[in-house]
């Protein structure tokens, strides 16, 4: 079967780099790749070649894919020009647009959502959402280092003592550990508050300080994703972080719930309460942010405190985001391709899971 990798036109990523086309391939999958689309991550063509892909043209890609891989979805109208039953794997959000599944059932496609893998310890090796959260939450911090006008150690020198940065990491899953780990390594004195009780004894093996506010609601299902709060939590909740957020010089925040607008867990009065020359990173910023003044993809500053939004900071460390991405795509790929042909078994959770197209049982 014919996969066609397609370059990104928003994103300096590539889904698939040379060093997994062999693996790939052992798959019994012939690997198309469009000209140029590991430029930006320092991929060359010539690589790919060497390493036994086609290196063609989108128009022919799209002619001849029977698999089409993207990290984001390709166009509407792209899609129209695909063969009926091509497979297409992206990250179509399904939760977060309701229509996607209709429109590509509609123009005769299946789909592969990764962002529809379930988050178990089965699925670890394919799940392209940790994956970039861990990138998001290491360039989260040095980010922030860049914006902050401190250091984040403790320093003694000659001409006097520095006294060591203040993080507040809001959301203990996989960007807000690795946040407080480099932050840690950087020499911060790192505080870290999460709904879930098990993120604690996470938070403390890495040196942090774990901010309890009690009565959240917990749910295990819920993918890694924050759950909705009652209001009586989340008025004791932003009370804490706003005693906290006073003191601190950068505030990670990492809480989305799926399918839902992020919840606010720093209003414009805690901001304002802030120290001049704080910085507040906001991974959530592409659903609607966790600090009320976030602009998403922007950096903009308030009372002297820098607000950065971005939910794809993944993307600003291209080589090594598509290396991972990569082999996610790869781990992925030996669920559904079997003996050298696809196979689509609902009976595997997996499959069942990101296979949005497929009907399923009511």
């Amino acid at each position: 079967m014919k996969l066609a990798v397609f370059k990104e036109e928003i994103d300096r990523r590539v889904a698939v780099v040379p060093s997994t086309i062999p693996k790939l391939k052992d798959l019994g999958l012939e690997i198309l790749i469009e000209a140029g689309a590991g430029q930006e991550a320092l991929y060359s063509d010539e690589e790919y070649q060497e390493q036994g892909a086609q290196v063609k043209s989108r128009s022919e890609l799209l002619k001849e894919a029977e698999i089409a891989v993207s990290i984001h979805p390709l166009s509407e109208a792209e899609m129209k020009s695909l063969a009926k039953d091509t497979l297409v794997i992206s990250q179509f959000q399904p939760f977060a647009d309701a229509e996607i599944t209709g429109k590509l059932k509609a123009l005769g496609l299946r789909a592969f959502s990764l962002d529809m893998i379930p988050r178990t310890t089965l699925a670890q090796s394919m799940d392209v959402l940790s994956s970039m959260a861990s990138i998001a939450g290491y360039k989260a911090i040095l980010e922030a280092a860049s914006l902050l006008p401190r250091y984040f150690p403790m320093m003694i020198t000659a001409a006097g003592s520095i006294k060591p940065s203040k993080v507040l990491v809001l959301g203990a899953g996989v960007a807000g550990l690795q946040a407080i780990a480099t932050a840690r390594r950087l020499g911060a004195q790192v505080e870290a508050f999460d709904t879930r009780s098990a993120a604690k004894e996470e938070v403390l093996s890495l040196g942090a300080k774990f901010v309890e506010v009690e009565g959240a609601v917990e749910d295990k299902g819920a993918g890694g994703y924050g759950v909705q709060q009652s209001e009586e939590f989340i008025k004791r909740q932003r009370a804490e972080v706003q005693a906290r957020a006073m003191k601190s010089d950068v505030i990670v925040t990492t809480a989305q719930v799926r399918g839902r607008k992020a919840p606010i867990l720093v209003p414009k009065e805690t901001v304002e309460k802030m120290k001049p020359g704080s910085v507040i990173v906001d991974l959530a910023s592409s659903t609607g942010g966790n600090c009320e003044l976030t602009e998403d993809l922007k950096v903009v500053q308030h009372n002297g405190v820098y607000i950065l939004g971005n939910s794809s900071l993944a993307s600003l460390m291209p080589q090594d985001a598509s290396f991972l991405y990569s082999n996610n795509l790869l781990n992925f790929a030996k669920v559904w391709m079997k003996e050298n042909q696809l196979n689509l078994d609902m009976e595997n959770e997996i499959i069942a899971s990101a296979l949005i197209t497929a009907d399923k049982p009511a």
